[in-house]
């Protein structure tokens, strides 16, 4: 603990070093050396107390104090700085909330104030926690995943709704319904939508409809407007979303506005923006459907016309015909064909069968003529016949081996180094073998050795004088 204080002393004395020197000091060096010690020492925090004083600048900075029971804190949120989403918190006087900013002095007025960063709704931190675990928890489960999503039917004809039976969010999804598909019934099985408990009743309103007593439908809506976070919060829960996944009837969430997402919506099996929007997914339009149907009678029509026109065509030519002027002509052809199609085929028999004997003679003949014996005989003639001649090609190949190397060793006589000594010359090398070309290759001290028609002789390099 000792060591904790030292350090702490270290830190405020640097900045304080100042006020021990004889001289009196500016308003400003004292402010700043203030600032220092509270930049330096708090920094960035997170503060939560209930707005006071609001009031928002021509410039669009907005000036506010957070209180407390007992304290008050200035704050400044400035137009443009620190990224904050200001589209989702509306400040106003006495909100209740969570700032993140630092802390810093004004020093025209010598006043600590703190830096707004960031905005939220006390206890919007907690839910987003709670949110995010449970988002995680049931994606990992799978349920989540695309591959378990159901189709939500075409052209359904019965559709449950759970969603309060009062309000704007029946009254929307009753008029787009009657607009666009007024055959489309439409059940619907009220509950809460917000409030402690309203969860457990919509899962509940959910399951009846597959598993109470209720008229089958083809497809659920669950269906709420926009509102807090708060508000929203019992579509978030996790008896509402295993409920939803647990359905065997397509589930369309359509809850809050647009830019809300719910737990309910990733269960779903289909996320509609608004209440009004999943009516408008869910039952398809009828003007457009009589639009299409009109186009296809149309389309079948044209088709029909086509194929009659084609066929009355045909029917014209085939009357025109020699089938239809000349009846018996035709059939006469017809059977001159049939006698000369049978003489055809008699041929092509009798051929067949002529040509058929021939290769059986033939094949006869080849057979005799490889009989085994007389085969075993004639191979026994070749292996022979090629056994002698191996033989004198081997004895010739050995005479011309020994030709040219009579005549290889003659040559070598001539040209080799020991021809070259014997008529007086003489190789002179290094000592380590090396052929000595010019003086150049030969540096005084170095052994040489001289060879010679009759022997070796070894001579040492000295330096020339002259």
């Amino acid at each position: 603990m000792d060591d904790d204080f030292d350090d702490d002393d270290a830190v405020l004395d640097a900045p304080m070093r100042r006020f021990r020197e004889p001289k009196a000091l500016s308003v400003t060096e004292v402010t700043r050396a203030v600032r220092d010690v509270v930049e330096g020492m708090v920094g960035e925090v997170w503060v939560e107390g209930e707005i006071g004083n609001y009031r928002r600048q021509a410039s669009g900075h907005q000036y506010f104090t957070l209180k407390d029971d007992r304290c008050q804190l200035s704050c400044v949120l400035f137009q443009r700085g620190y990224g904050m989403r200001r589209a989702q918190v509306a400040l106003r006087e006495g909100m209740q909330v969570q700032v993140r900013g630092t802390m810093t002095v004004y020093e025209a007025r010598g006043q600590y104030q703190l830096n707004v960063a960031q905005v939220q709704v006390a206890g919007e931190g907690a839910l987003a926690a709670k949110f995010e675990a449970l988002k995680r928890k049931l994606a990992a489960e799978g349920l989540f995943d695309r591959e378990r999503k159901r189709p939500i039917p075409r052209f359904p004809a019965t559709i449950g709704v759970v969603t309060s039976p009062t309000g704007a969010v029946i009254r929307d999804i009753l008029h787009v319904l009657e607009r666009r598909a007024p055959w489309i019934r439409v059940m619907i099985n009220p509950v809460r939508v917000q409030g402690a408990g309203a969860a457990r009743e919509i899962a509940a309103a959910v399951t009846e409809f597959h598993r109470g007593n209720l008229p089958p439908v083809e497809v659920i809506v669950v269906a709420r407007g926009g509102g807090s976070a708060e508000d929203l919060w019992e579509f978030n829960e996790e008896v509402l979303a295993r409920a939803i996944a647990a359905s065997p009837i397509p589930v369309v969430s359509a809850v809050g506005h647009e830019i809300d997402f719910s737990i309910s919506d990733f269960v779903a099996d289909l996320r509609a923006p608004t209440p009004s929007a999943a009516a408008e997914l869910i039952a398809p339009d009828t003007a457009q459907l009589l639009e299409g149907l009109t186009l296809a009678g149309l389309r079948m029509e044209r088709r029909l016309r086509e194929r009659i026109d084609s066929a009355r065509a045909h029917l014209g030519y085939l009357e025109k015909s020699a089938l239809f002027r000349e009846p018996r002509a035709r059939l006469e052809a017809l059977m001159q064909q049939v006698d000369l199609a049978g003489a055809a085929l008699a041929r092509a028999g009798t051929d067949a069968l002529s040509l058929r004997r021939q290769q059986v003679e033939a094949l006869g003949a080849a057979l005799r003529a490889h009989r085994p014996d007389h085969l075993l005989a004639l191979r026994r003639e070749r292996v022979e016949a090629l056994t002698e001649r191996l033989r004198r090609a081997r004895e010739e190949q050995v005479i011309r081996k020994q030709r040219q190397l009579e005549q290889t060793a003659a040559l070598l006589r001539v040209l080799g180094p020991q021809s070259t000594l014997s008529r007086g010359y003489s190789i002179t090398q290094t000592a380590e073998g090396k052929l000595l070309r010019t003086i150049a290759d030969a540096a005084p001290g170095d052994e040489l050795v001289t060879r010679l028609a009759d022997g070796e002789v070894r001579s040492t390099v000295q330096r020339s004088d002259s």
